[in-house]
């Protein structure tokens, strides 16, 4: 299987959501918070920023949200707003942010180093830290077992290029060139943050909620790998809580952003899907060499133990675990997410594009059944 072009739904990993609940088990967000900072979003209107506001206003916090306004634009309406454009070519680009002072900017929108650059740059006499959201695919394939953030980093063939190619092979390239780029903007004020799949409520790609949604219709149901094949993803509410303590205690450095802290297998994940929800269900394990062969049919989330993609469920986190980062039971992300789904069918239908379809599912059943009846 070729990383290049099957491994775009492992990396995208910004993606639209909603506001989200403040609900946390993260221990040192709820102890009692320290003065109040203010803090400038680039974005917050995707799944993590809405995350973010939640938990920084509860802990008594002043936001501004710096976006386009086009993706629902009546969130928060009692929080300061600046429009523009992250590329500063385009119209009033970031012109909007050549006044205000803040404690902390936490950029989840940038993609492309000349735009993190150019916000960074304008911001740096203003600003105290420079949260950067960038990707644990910001690391150079094929991706080492157990690596840290000392890993080397994906390089683009093209420094200049501004789009991230048929295959999304420019991704990880670019996001680590916008690192590149904040931090050279502020240095000794920056943090990396590296995360992972962020997965849990408000997530409208599909790739995490297909699987507690899939049980949820029972019958039998094809699952990829091996139930010891490890496996690793954030909750989007660990993740915005961890990131205003960071902000909270000025924390800089590089951080892979994933969890949980100890390692987690694919089969508990899928036992998870499997006992939140009453539907009857069976399980018909499809191995990773023969799902590798299949290059036209990509299960959501999950990634072949072996070969190129053998490393990407197994990134170090013990940076982001000692700076703070704690994590909610798979258990609650995958009751949570259902729950969620479930009702945002009666506000949103259609919102939620899942990345498999019951044809995808079907086609690989007969594949796998042809295959060992021959």
């Amino acid at each position: 299987m070729s990383i290049k072009n099957k491994s775009f739904s492992r990396r995208q990993v910004l993606q639209a959501g909603a506001a989200l609940s403040g609900a946390s088990l993260l221990g040192p967000v709820t102890a009692a918070a320290p003065a109040p900072k203010r803090i400038l979003i680039l974005g917050g209107t995707g799944i993590l920023g809405p995350a973010i506001v939640e938990v920084a206003r509860a802990r008594g916090h002043t936001l501004t949200l710096f976006n386009r306004g086009r993706t629902r634009p009546g969130l928060f309406p009692d929080i300061e707003k600046r429009q523009g454009d992250r590329d500063p070519l385009k119209g009033e680009g970031i012109k909007s942010l050549e006044t205000g002072e803040w404690d902390a900017v936490i950029d989840d929108s940038g993609y492309y180093p000349r735009m993190v650059g150019a916000s960074a740059e304008l911001l740096a006499p203003r600003v105290k830290h420079y949260i950067y959201i960038s990707s644990i695919s910001c690391y150079k394939e094929p991706n080492p077992v157990n690596g840290d953030e000392d890993a080397p980093l994906a390089v683009l063939a093209d420094p200049k290029v501004e789009e991230m190619g048929k295959n999304f092979e420019n991704y990880g390239g670019l996001k680590a060139a916008c690192e590149a780029a904040a931090e050279k903007a502020l240095p000794g004020r920056t943090t990396i943050v590296r995360p992972g799949y962020i997965v849990g409520p408000d997530d409208p790609t599909g790739r995490f909620t297909y699987w507690p949604v899939r049980f949820d219709k029972g019958g039998e149901i094809a699952v990829p790998g091996a139930p010891t094949d490890p496996f690793q993803l954030i909750d989007v509410r660990d993740l915005a809580e961890w990131l205003v303590l960071m902000v909270e205690n000025r924390t800089t450095g590089k951080f892979n952003a994933i969890g949980p802290e100890k390692a987690m297998t694919w089969g508990r994940a899928i036992a998870a899907c499997q006992k939140a929800t009453k539907a009857q269900s069976t399980l018909t394990w499809i191995p990773g060499e023969f799902m590798a062969k299949q290059q036209d049919i990509e299960f959501p989330i999950w990634a072949p133990y072996h070969g190129d993609t053998k490393g990407f469920h197994t990134w170090q986190n013990k940076r982001a675990v000692a700076a703070g980062m704690r994590f909610r039971p798979i258990e609650q992300t995958v009751t949570d997410t259902l729950a969620w789904y479930q009702g945002q069918l009666k506000v949103e239908k259609g919102r939620v594009k899942m990345a498999f379809t019951p044809e995808n599912e079907a086609e690989i059943l007969k594949r796998w059944k042809a295959s060992k009846a021959g």
